[in-house]
C-alpha cells in the first residue's frame, strides 16, 4: 500500500517491521507521511488519520507560511538587519571609515562601499561568527546544567533546519539562528542538546526537554509561527 487517502487529505504509507507506533510527519516539500507497523490494517490509519486531522491541518498551514516568498534585502543605507531578535538598519561607509568590510557599532550595521558587491557574503561571514561564538557560551552552559558532554558547536546553512545533532556528539545550528530573539535560540539550542539523549522526538524527549525549559512549548510555538518572519540576507 502506497498512499493512503483520508478526505481530502493524501499521504504516502512507509511501513517497517521495526516500528511499533502511528506517526505522521509533514516532509519538507509538504507531503503528509504516515510511518506505521508493517502490515498495519489500513483502516486502523484512517482512523488515525480521522484523529488526528486538526493537526494536521496546522502544520500542513505552518509548512505553507514557511514557504511564503519573502522580499529580497537591499543593502542599501536604512534597509533593516536582525541580530538575536532586534533590527539594525545599515550605514554604507566609506573604505577611510573603518578597517574592517561589517561591523555592528552604536546599534547600526555598517559595511563598507567598497564591498558592498559582496555584501550578502559578509553578513553570512559575521553571522555565522556571532553565532558559534554565542551558540558556543550557550550549550556550554546548559550541558554542565544538564550532565550533558557535547563535542562542541558547528555553525553552517541547514536548509529549512534550525539545528541537529550530529555524528560525535557534535551539534550544528543553522546561521540563522543568531538572528531569533534570544529566548528562542537559546530554545534551539536545549532542544539539540536534550537529542544527546534522546536521538528522536519520543514521549521521553519532550519530557526531558520541560525538564530542561519548563517553558519550552510556548517558545516552540513561537518558532513554528514566526520562523519565517527571520529574513536572511
Amino acid at each position: 500500500m502506497n498512499e493512503l487517502h483520508v478526505d481530502d487529505l493524501t499521504l504516502r504509507v512507509r511501513e517497517s517491521r521495526r516500528r511499533k507506533t502511528l506517526e505522521i510527519t509533514v516532509d519538507r516539500g509538504g507531503e503528509l507521511v504516515i510511518a506505521a507497523p508493517l502490515g498495519t490494517d489500513p483502516a486502523r490509519m484512517r482512523t488515525f488519520v480521522t484523529e488526528k486531522r486538526g493537526w494536521i491541518y496546522k502544520k500542513l498551514a505552518e509548512k505553507a507560511e514557511r514557504h511564503r516568498q519573502l522580499p529580497k534585502k537591499e543593502y542599501v543605507d536604512g534597509e533593516g538587519f536582525l541580530y538575536l531578535g532586534r533590527s539594525h538598519r545599515l550605514k554604507i561607509v566609506s573604505s577611510s571609515e573603518q578597517t574592517v568590510p561589517l561591523k555592528l557599532d552604536g546599534g547600526r550595521f555598517r559595511i563598507r562601499e567598497d564591498v558592498l558587491e559582496n555584501a550578502r557574503e559578509h553578513f553570512i561571514q559575521w553571522y555565522t561568527d556571532r553565532a558559534s561564538d554565542w551558540l558556543t557560551r550557550q550549550v556550554s552552559g546548559h550541558a554542565r546544567r544538564l550532565g550533558l558532554n557535547p563535542a562542541g558547536v558547528k555553525v553552517q546553512d541547514l536548509g529549512f533546519r534550525w539545528g541537529s545533532c550530529g555524528r560525535g556528539q557534535w551539534l550544528y545550528f543553522h546561521w540563522k539562528t543568531i538572528l531569533l530573539p534570544r529566548s528562542i535560540a537559546e530554545y534551539v539550542a536545549v532542544h539539540e542538546l536534550i537529542h544527546l539523549h534522546e536521538p528522536h522526538h519520543t514521549p521521553e524527549f519532550w519530557r526531558r526537554l520541560e525538564r530542561a525549559m519548563p517553558d519550552y512549548d510556548q517558545r516552540k510555538r513561537w518558532l513554528a509561527l514566526h520562523g519565517i518572519e527571520v529574513e536572511g540576507v
